[in-house]
């Protein structure tokens, strides 16, 4: 069942229309721009089939509400005070979004009180001592070329009733929550608080998540130069693998629950011959394990193997272990590439087969680097569309980019549930024609009888 079809069959408890602070009656400021009509909506999804079974069921439709500028806002720009606050792990682009909300609150409104919450939500608790950092357009100027996030981030969430305690009490009428499935959930219980306390508070999501796992939102920013990122890694791998007789290049990328990088990766740049996902259960011993594929792939007269594998994958290997959360409350996976290094060199040596495992876990350094291309400009649309949002009194709401398209989404729809590799999606056929990995797997196949373009 798809997270589509979840709503579909709650209704009542899932809505695709976003909260709203209240008529929105002051003239907009922005200039020399096309707005768009109050209660213009897009489909969920552009998929006619899928589309048609949804409607089916719910009597209607399912749309969102288009993002853009409205000639009619809530908040008055004179009155404003903000405050954006980057949370979670990092990721490339933050600083790209950073810069954009400052630039539009700044330039298209003229907002003048932005306040950089320091470290996550942590800075929203006074006990923590973080003093906020005062943003404008020259404080920016540059930050795009930098990774990482200028404010800098924690994971976790604070008392809820502390951090609306603080907005109240440094007048932010407007919260940017920047952050990933946990963070989100966080900005959406702060944005409860404030409806409940009846406070015009607007708090707005721009999903950050490098691993590609939250709904409706599309591609995150950030996804992009990782995938860039992580192939010219493969591509190491792959000359290392080369260098030496039975050489294994083995790589692990970020992928908690979803492997999309993996994936897309594994595609970029498809000298990878084996790609390991969470969705994706695997054996390691026996006819149809990793070992034995790895020796169908020599046995072909290959002398080298690219294995890429997303972290959160092969985790059944690791049964009995204490379960351990970081501070967001996610679960901490086992190094499943310390173990297939261990495992695999282990196997062909038992075998007196010369080889060796060259491993490769560019985490830190994929995460780190500033977002580039398309990915630098979508940061910047979700920024920009943030404000927006924002401004004409929407809350409790992410932005998400639908096709070439941008939404409002609310915070409770796009973390239903992880999005997740359908392993009989095409994205997922097309890994299994880049690797040639099933006839690897299959016992049936050996891979002697496979032609050299099958055995990459």
């Amino acid at each position: 069942m798809t997270a589509l079809d979840k709503i579909a069959e709650n209704p009542e408890m899932y809505s695709c229309n976003v909260d709203t602070l209240g008529e929105c009656k002051i003239s907009s400021p922005v200039r020399y721009h096309e707005f768009i009509c109050e209660g213009e909506r897009i489909f969920v999804s552009e998929e006619q089939s899928y589309m048609r079974r949804i409607e089916k069921k719910l009597g209607h439709l399912p749309t969102f509400e288009r993002a853009g500028p409205l000639s009619k806002i809530f908040h008055d720009p004179n009155w404003t005070r903000v405050g954006i606050v980057t949370a979670g792990g990092l990721c490339p682009g933050l600083n790209n979004v950073i810069k954009g909300l400052v630039e539009i609150l700044s330039y298209d409104y003229g907002v003048k009180n932005i306040f950089g919450i320091r470290f996550g939500y942590a800075g929203l608790n006074p006990s923590f001592g973080y003093q906020p950092m005062m943003l404008n357009p020259d404080a920016v100027d540059t930050i795009h070329e930098l990774g990482g996030t200028i404010l800098g981030s924690s994971r976790g969430q604070q008392p809820t009733d502390i951090i609306v305690d603080t907005l109240v009490r440094m007048n932010i009428n407007i919260l940017f929550c920047v952050g990933g499935d946990g963070s989100l959930r966080c900005a959406r219980e702060i944005a409860e608080e404030c409806m409940k306390r009846n406070l015009k508070i607007s708090v707005i999501g721009i999903p950050k998540t490098i691993d590609n796992d939250l709904q409706f939102v599309g591609r995150s920013f950030g996804f992009e130069t990782a995938v860039a990122e992580a192939a010219n890694v493969i591509r190491n791998a792959h000359v290392e693998a080369k260098g030496t007789a039975g050489g294994i290049g083995l790589v692990k990328l970020m992928g908690r629950d979803s492997g999309f990088i993996a994936a897309y990766a594994s595609t970029a740049n498809p000298v990878v011959n084996f790609c390991l996902v969470p969705e994706m259960e695997f054996e390691l011993e026996g006819k149809g394990g990793l070992l034995s594929a790895l020796e169908n792939r020599f046995s072909a007269g290959k002398t080298h193997a690219v294995i890429v594998v997303a972290e959160g994958a092969g985790q059944n290997f690791f049964a009995g272990t204490p379960e351990r959360r970081d501070a967001s409350g996610n679960v901490l996976k086992n190094d499943i590439g310390e173990y297939l290094k261990r495992k695999i060199s282990a196997h062909f040596k038992e075998k007196g087969v010369e080889s060796s495992v060259k491993y490769f876990d560019p985490s830190y350094t994929i995460r780190s680097v500033p977002a580039r291309g398309t990915d630098a400009i979508r940061c910047y649309m979700l920024a920009r569309n943030a404000v927006h949002a924002a401004m004409a009194g929407r809350t409790n709401c992410v932005i998400g980019n639908l096709g070439e398209s941008y939404a409002l989404v609310p915070i409770k729809l796009a973390t239903i549930e992880r999005q997740k590799i359908s392993l009989k999606s095409d994205l997922w056929r097309t890994v299994m024609d880049a690797t040639g990995q099933e006839f690897y797997f299959s016992p049936n196949k050996r891979a002697s009888n496979l032609p050299s373009y099958m055995a990459p």
